[in-house]
């Protein structure tokens, strides 16, 4: 259970750093390094949240291909906002730097979704 406070931690930094730091105006933020920082602290307390449902993996390192055929057998619903997570918050985000202020918001919906949904299956 300590992972899901953990990502939830993740969670809340990111929509911190929005709030205090990316400077809103018109629907749009104003500084692309911290959508950046968001898109990625959001994306990383996803993985946790997921690390805490999936455990360790057997051999090699983890990939968002792994994480989505870990997905696949176990919820195919939730598999869908995961893969809306992964294009919002690691690629518009993370990468791209994308100002919308509306795309910052879904993919951070998409990212509490994701972390209530391991939080009801974690492993103790």
């Amino acid at each position: 259970m300590k992972d899901i406070t953990e990502a939830k931690r993740y969670l809340s930094n990111a929509k911190e750093i929005l709030r205090e730091k990316a400077i809103k105006e018109d629907g749009l933020y104003k500084d692309r390094k911290y959508v950046k920082m968001v898109g990625h602290t959001a994306y990383v307390g996803v993985l946790v949240a997921l690390d805490s449902v999936f455990g360790d993996k057997k051999k090699g390192r983890k990939s968002v291909d792994w994480y989505k055929e870990e997905l696949s057998i176990r919820d195919k619903k939730i598999l869908g906002a995961f893969l809306a997570a992964y294009d919002t918050l690691h690629l518009s985000m993370s990468y791209d730097g994308n100002l919308s202020a509306a795309i910052s918001k879904e993919g951070l919906d998409l990212a509490e979704q994701i972390i209530n949904w391991a939080e009801q299956r974690a492993v103790a």
